[in-house]
């Protein structure tokens, strides 16, 4: 995606009357900031940026008013506590982005304009990528369907609240995250971002049908350094976890669009089972939650032992 395509024109501005009034969608988070980053208060010591897009657990009054759906139901698409499984990573020296707004609301993992025309009131503008597969499956910029297939809203939404909502939220979350990994870049000489998710615990691979524990996404090598996946991989085995790479989950619109190994830029995903620390009906964390957390505590500071050159000294062919 070229930054140009991240802006509507004026021309927009004048087809859409009113698209640019942005005051309900900030205000949805004029209490609770729409996301945060997390440092603990210590200085970054180390060249990891952890990032938690789909945990935020924030819903905003108006949005519920808008959606057909109760206060449980709505968090079915939700990665509940993420951004606390991941949080020793803090402590180590690595900052964490973390979103409080929900994915049900806005979903930063994909493309700026990855719109469905057909939840809107109006034509969107022309730039909005309408054909990928996440829109087809209900899942774009601003999602259309939670959980197995539940519609969000009752009817059709203004375009001009997609627009507010990617204005006020969906830029700032990643100009910050840009900024992150250009200071660290800046500073250590690489950066390393880690996409924290979460996944049903009915999530099945191969034709064996096994249930992963966790599963890794490189963009089948194109968005990491091969040692980088192939440590995470091993880190997780040696734990004693069922791991697959790349399969269902590769990594989506931030793994891909923030990682260029060649630039010494590497992003990873991390999908983790919700069955192994939390009831997926109840939302409540299970008798497994502390003890996966200290194991992804541990399984970071590992990660960020990593001798440098491994991200630096890479293959010409790695893009």
């Amino acid at each position: 995606m070229r930054p140009g395509r991240w802006h509507l024109s004026n021309h927009d501005a004048l087809v859409f009357p009113g698209s640019f009034k942005l005051k309900t969608a900030a205000e949805d988070f004029s209490v609770v900031p729409p996301f945060e980053i997390r440092s603990g208060g210590a200085e970054q010591r180390v060249p990891f940026l952890f990032n938690s897009p789909h945990s935020g657990r924030h819903y905003p009054d108006r949005f519920l008013a808008m959606a057909r759906l109760d206060r449980n139901a709505i968090r079915r698409s939700e990665d509940c506590y993420v951004d606390e499984l991941f949080g020793g990573a803090v402590a180590l020296g690595a900052p964490m982005l973390a979103a409080n707004f929900p994915r049900a609301y806005l979903d930063v993992n994909r493309e700026p304009w990855e719109l469905d025309p057909r939840m809107f009131a109006e034509p969107v503008p022309s730039f909005c990528n309408i054909r990928s597969a996440r829109v087809a499956g209900g899942l774009g910029t601003v999602p259309k369907l939670v959980g197995e297939g539940l519609d969000i809203y009752a009817g059709r939404l203004p375009l001009a609240e997609a627009v507010a909502r990617i204005e006020a939220v969906y830029k700032p979350y990643h100009e910050t995250l840009k900024r992150l990994l250009t200071r660290t870049h800046a500073r250590f000489g690489f950066a390393v971002l880690i996409d924290c998710h979460s996944m049903p615990a009915s999530i099945r691979v191969g034709d064996s049908g096994v249930r992963p524990d966790f599963i890794v996404g490189d963009r089948f090598g194109m968005s990491a350094a091969a040692a980088l996946t192939e440590t995470a991989i091993g880190l997780l085995i040696g734990m004693g976890y069922t791991v697959a790479h790349n399969k269902p989950y590769a990594g989506g619109f931030i793994t891909e669009h923030y990682g260029r190994p060649v630039r010494h830029l590497h992003a990873l995903q991390i999908e983790v089972n919700r069955g192994l620390y939390m009831d997926e009906r109840t939302f409540q964390k299970s008798a497994g939650f502390d003890a996966l957390a200290d194991d992804l505590a541990k399984f970071s500071a590992d990660l960020m032992a990593m001798p440098d050159h491994n991200f630096i000294d890479l293959p010409l062919a790695a893009e």
